[in-house]
């Protein structure tokens, strides 16, 4: 077996790329299963990408894709797969999905974790959201051997177009990254968000919440993200995202929050930030929007919260009390273990090109 990953950016670099199929990589050269990874963007262009202007180092770097992507539909004949996660080329119709598909005639594993068929271009990007093309997922759903969603709202959708789909869910790697356990002390209590610049509105409406808890307790919010946060807290505290340090940044937080608006959006989403607290041994609270009430099993390794006075009181019980902290957070290592990490599901992805 020979695969073929067509993929938007650099290898190590995006989380939905690192925690939806490169961790699968080590294992599936210990199978002898061969694979070559063709990322869309090369770091130099991925450095720019969320740059405010930098339109010429975008254009030439986006050029320079699709000059990539023209020699890999060419290359695609050497292959028994095609893996394309989210799309092969970021702006304009499936042109190279179709040559690899119906030209020659290859089997299109086609691997999604949002709700891609909406618009949602970042502000720094608004000038290339006229090109997206977002209406070619349906086309590149009709055109794939299999599809791989995260979700089961997604793969609601795939389905109108093909009924080969499977949710292979977003995983960490539970043995050799995210392998620590938070320790749960009395003191002030840090209550943690983690994401993007593009998610980080989420928290607007929770700042009621967080400004009475800020009042009424020893806390401290704190967020980590590749931007600084404009959000009007007295106690926060931004930490830059890091490859480096996201383990040990991470378990600084005592409870993990994430809030998510009850829109097609963010059905889609595939609740990562839970992933992540709840495989560190973090209790959360959550929104119970999407996958968000797979991955907590409420009132027993977290809290979903519908309402402000629901969060309010979620997290004033978690912040008083560091030994529930510490059992509800046992309990969700455990979920993630059995349901939400590479060894649990790496024979399910591994089906995807049976």
């Amino acid at each position: 077996m020979k695969i073929l990953f067509l993929v938007p950016y650099p290898i190590g670099e995006a989380p939905s790329q690192r925690f939806r199929f490169e961790q699968y990589f080590g294992m599936m050269r210990d199978q002898g299963i061969a694979f070559d990874v063709s990322p869309f963007l090369d770091n130099e262009s991925w450095n720019v990408l969320y740059a405010k202007g930098k339109l010429a180092a975008k254009f030439f770097g986006i050029l320079r894709g699709f000059f990539r992507r023209i020699k890999d539909v060419l290359l695609s004949r050497d292959y028994d797969y095609v893996f394309i996660h989210r799309e092969a080329a970021p702006l304009g119709p499936p042109v190279f999905e179709w040559l690899i598909a119906k030209l020659f005639s290859k089997k299109i594993i086609y691997d999604f974790d949002d709700a891609i068929w909406l618009p949602n271009v970042s502000e720094s990007n608004q000038l290339f959201s006229k090109i997206k093309w977002y209406h070619k997922v349906s086309s590149i759903c009709r055109w794939s051997h299999l599809i791989s969603c995260g979700n089961d709202f997604l793969k609601d959708y795939a389905l109108q177009f093909n009924n080969k789909v499977v949710v292979n869910p977003t995983i960490v790697n539970t043995e050799n990254h995210y392998n620590k356990i938070k320790e749960h002390k009395r003191g002030k209590t840090i209550i943690g968000w983690t994401g993007t610049h593009s998610t980080i509105q989420y928290l607007n409406d929770l700042l009621p919440v967080l400004k009475k808890l800020e009042e009424e307790n020893d806390v401290e919010i704190r967020i980590i993200s590749n931007a600084p946060p404009n959000l009007p807290l007295k106690s926060l505290k931004y930490i830059p995202w890091k490859k480096s340090s996201e383990i040990e940044d991470l378990l600084s937080f005592d409870i993990g929050i994430m809030p998510l608006p009850d829109d097609e959006w963010a059905k889609g989403k595939c609740g990562f930030k839970l992933i992540q607290y709840l495989s560190l041994g973090i209790p959360a609270v959550s929104s119970p929007v999407g996958v968000n009430g797979k991955i907590i099993d409420d009132g027993v390794s977290g809290f979903l919260c519908n309402t402000h006075d629901e969060w309010l009181k979620a997290l004033q019980d978690l912040i008083s009390d560091p030994e529930k902290r510490k059992r509800f957070g046992e309990k969700g290592r455990q979920r993630i273990i059995s349901h939400f990490s590479a060894i649990a599901n790496s024979p399910l992805f591994l089906r995807t090109f049976a």
